[in-house]
């Protein structure tokens, strides 16, 4: 039986959602967080495991001194306040992927807590609160083969990974975002973009949602106008920017389509699913105390040095919001045009693309132009549409030199995204530059002429501009390769006409 959804401005003026998110963080440590197992990503199943990350009898955990920096440098970015002591505990809990049976992570005593990150949505600042920042090990991958959906219903067998099981992981979980409004889709995106971008200047992480080191849960539910908040439900590992906005809008019409349907919101975790944008019923959430928590016995707590700690903040990069008012001022864009490059996610391509070589309205124009169109149209990430900014660089450097117009330019760049190679590579094998020798274009300049009388005669009669259509007709000749200013002198010059 088929639902049929509320219109979400509707929702929105009967309900009030309050969002959180929890988002995981694979560091980018050369080892597992407590043993010496490579941590790069790939690999063949199974064979970056030891006895410590398998849970082996009679191994101990030696906890990864990298990782506890890195998750410390994030808190402070975050604004959080660093723990002078914490210790780490045992989360338990049975799945395939979880060789020990329990998780070593950290419970009632984090490593950070109770910051902050402010995002710009619609030109005002929305300050989203960190309730914690910890560390924890990731746990393994379980493979559902044999089926339609990579899932373990209708799949035929499942299989486990431990490569990732072990490897460091930095949970970050907000405070409840309430007073959104309709805006909470739009807010848990940019909360996750400028989160994205704050790890990702820190050096900590790769953060790629497509290879799993940047993966979120994203907490939804919705009440009445003054009435106590509603039961939240959890989407599990949305894996894009643009998922975990269309997450949101769409637990918010399921769930308001419940609720007027006079049902009740079942606390529970939700998988979210690419194709449709919809979700659908996981398992019920665990409480804390269904876990079983408590101090993991085989490490030592945690005493950070309050000296290192200030080390480690005072050598915090320029975070990415500082860094895009002041490139803004540097570029001379309005608030407007900078929250467009914003919303692109092309703020650091732009940056490249000019530190490569191309002005600040060059390197706008084709990622914000073409190469945005594209992305939209194969549903990636402005990064991942297939042109870097070195190459984008160099295509405009080819249209500064002459060698191509914009009309060549945006044949070039598809062949870029194609993977054919560079843009002067494929200006050549192609043999797309424009022709500018004059000798060249003097027999189609001729033959335009010829075959437009009428056009020709106005433009001796002074109607200077109706050269234009002999020029169209010259760039038709030569499939748009010809250099229309070049052609245009041609066309007055064998005219008699002065320009």
């Amino acid at each position: 039986m088929t639902t049929t959804l509320p219109v979400y401005d509707e929702v929105v003026a009967r309900y009030e959602p309050v969002i959180g998110l929890e988002t995981h963080v694979e560091l980018g440590t050369n080892t597992k967080m407590f043993c010496g197992c490579p941590t790069d990503f790939g690999g063949e199943p199974n064979t970056r495991v030891c006895p410590v990350c398998l849970g082996l009898p009679g191994s101990l955990p030696v906890a990864n001194k990298a990782a506890i920096e890195a998750t410390i440098r994030i808190g402070l970015a975050l604004n959080c306040s660093i723990a002078q002591w914490c210790r780490f505990a045992r989360k338990n809990y049975f799945y395939p992927d979880m060789p020990k049976n329990f998780q070593i992570s950290q419970y009632d005593e984090p490593l950070c807590v109770d910051g902050y990150l402010d995002v710009e949505i619609n030109g005002e600042t929305v300050r989203i609160g960190i309730e914690r920042v910890h560390l924890e090990e990731d746990t393994g991958k379980t493979l559902h083969v044999g089926g339609a959906t990579g899932r373990i219903h209708g799949a035929t067998e499942s299989l486990v990974d431990y490569n990732r099981a072990g490897i460091p992981l930095v949970e970050i979980v907000t405070k409840p975002i309430p007073g959104t409004g309709a805006l909470a889709p739009e807010v848990a995106r940019a909360y996750v973009t400028e989160l994205r971008d704050v790890i990702r200047s820190l050096g900590v992480s790769d953060v790629r949602m497509e290879e799993g080191s940047l993966r979120c849960d994203v907490n939804t539910s919705l009440n009445k106008p003054g009435e106590e908040w509603g039961t939240r439900t959890e989407t599990k590992n949305v894996n894009s920017l643009r998922s975990v906005e269309r997450a949101v809008r769409s637990e918010m019409l399921r769930q308001a389509s419940v609720l007027d349907a006079g049902g009740k919101i079942t606390q529970e975790t939700r998988h979210f699913h690419e194709d449709t944008g919809d979700t659908t019923s996981g398992r019920s959430k665990e409480t804390a105390t269904d876990y079983r928590y408590f101090p993991e016995p085989d490490l030592v707590p945690l005493a950070p040095d309050p000296t290192w700690v200030a080390e480690l903040k005072a050598a915090l990069p320029e975070l990415p919001r500082l860094r895009r008012k002041r490139i803004q001022q540097e570029w001379g864009l309005s608030d407007l045009d900078m929250q467009s490059v914003v919303n692109a996610g092309a703020v650091e391509l732009i940056e490249a693309t000019v530190a490569a070589g191309a002005t600040p309205a060059a390197a706008r124009k084709w990622w914000l132009g073409e190469l945005s169109r594209r992305a939209n149209e194969t549903g990636v990430e402005l990064a991942d549409v297939g042109a870097t900014p070195a190459q984008v660089a160099e295509l405009q450097s080819l249209v500064d030199a002459g060698k191509l117009n914009d009309k060549l330019a945006r044949t070039v760049l598809e062949g870029v995204v194609a993977g054919e190679g560079s843009p002067t590579e494929i200006m050549t094998n192609r043999g797309l530059e424009v022709v500018s020798d004059t000798g060249a274009l003097t027999a189609a300049v001729d033959e335009a002429i010829a075959a437009n009388p009428d056009v020709a005669d106005k433009i001796r009669s002074g109607k200077v501009a109706a050269a234009g259509a002999l020029v169209g007709a010259v760039m038709k000749t030569t499939r748009g390769q010809a250099d229309a200013k070049t052609v245009r002198e041609l066309i007055l010059e064998r005219l008699g006409v002065q320009g």
